[in-house]
């Protein structure tokens, strides 16, 4: 069991979805919902999503905004959601495979589609 002084200091495992990938929910209560990753917690394994499972937060009036009822995108483990394939825009499972010039990349299982290749 790795202790919290640990998992701060610990490096954060290589996330398979990145920022600005497509995904979609495939459980909870935001099922089948799509949208694209703001933010990546590898840390944590975890992501935020544009328009997806959006929470009320109450806050308190200060200097810069003001109080009241706030809605925003919450945090969705990694678990939780699929990546969306580009060109089909089916979900699919992502894998690493290393190319003959020594570059990791991400890949799509279901259609073996790279998805880093420049």
């Amino acid at each position: 069991m790795v202790g919290v002084k640990d998992r701060k200091s610990a490096k954060a495992p290589k996330a398979v979805i990145r920022k600005n990938d497509i995904v979609e929910v495939v459980v909870g209560k935001d099922k089948g919902k799509r949208g694209r990753v703001l933010r990546v917690y590898a840390r944590e394994a975890q992501v935020i999503i544009e328009k997806v499972n959006i929470v009320k937060r109450h806050t308190r009036p200060d200097q810069k905004q003001k109080g009241g009822i706030v809605e925003k995108e919450a945090r969705i483990h990694l678990s939780n959601v699929m990546l969306v394939c580009p060109k089909t825009s089916q979900t699919s499972r992502v894998g690493w495979k290393v190319l003959k010039d020594g570059r990791k990349v991400r890949y799509l299982k279901k259609s073996g589609e790279m998805l880093d290749e420049s």
